[in-house]
Parts: C-alpha cells; sequence; structure tokens
C-alpha cells in the first residue's frame, strides 16, 4: 500500500463531498474510538466566567441543528450572508463558528434567530 502525503490527503478533502465528508469522519470515529463533537462539560467552566466579566464581544458557535436543518440553513445563511453551499457546509460542520467579535447585544439577536430556527449556539 503506497502513503499517501499529507497534499493527498488536502486534495482529497477539497475535492470530497458534504456526505463523503461526513462518512468519513464517523468512520475515524468509529475505528478509533474518538468524537469529532467539542467537549460540553470543558465549555461551561469557561461559559460561567464569562457570564461574570461581561464581555462586551463574544463569538457565536453553532453547536447544533435538531432535526429542523433546512431551516438553520436558511437563518444561517441569512445572518452570515454566506451562499448557499457554504452555509449548508457550515451548519454540517458543527460546532462551527458563526460570527467572532460580536457586540453582545448582536449576539443575543443571532441567538434568537437561530433557536427559533431549532438551532443551538454558544457564546465564546
Amino acid at each position: 500500500m503506497a502513503k499517501l502525503t499529507q497534499e493527498d490527503i488536502l486534495a482529497y478533502l477539497d475535492e470530497a463531498t458534504i456526505l463523503e465528508l461526513n462518512e468519513l469522519v464517523k468512520a475515524i470515529e468509529d475505528k478509533y474510538g474518538v468524537t469529532a463533537a467539542a467537549p460540553v462539560a470543558a465549555a461551561a467552566a469557561p461559559a460561567e466566567a464569562a457570564a461574570d466579566a461581561a464581555p462586551a464581544n463574544v463569538t457565536i458557535m453553532l453547536t447544533g441543528f435538531g432535526d429542523k436543518k433546512v431551516a438553520v440553513i436558511k437563518a444561517v445563511k441569512e445572518i452570515t450572508g454566506l451562499g448557499l453551499v457554504d452555509a449548508k457546509k457550515l451548519v454540517d460542520g458543527v460546532p462551527s463558528e458563526l460570527k467572532k467579535d460580536v457586540p453582545a447585544e448582536e449576539a443575543e439577536k443571532i441567538k434568537t434567530q437561530i433557536t427559533d430556527a431549532g438551532g443551538t449556539v454558544e457564546f465564546k
């Protein structure tokens, strides 16, 4: 078996469809017993400290889309100004960064939009 180079792997990732990448992630998770999801417990402690400090700007992370994926994709498309394909990639890649350095007021509005569409978000 020929050894793949890092460039070969990156070239495959550039050309693969979302479905192929999703299957690849699942196969890696199954084979190596790992998960691609962000640890929830680790994020809880910094969130509490951040709430006490009341940061002026936050990063909005999409953490899930529930059973209303299409509605969440539409909301992400509207919020970010991305095209449909890019918005879908962002939703499929949860946890994903929606916006960075957003004022807390605007972040709350975005959170409301996403939760109304059926998704979940976290602030960092």
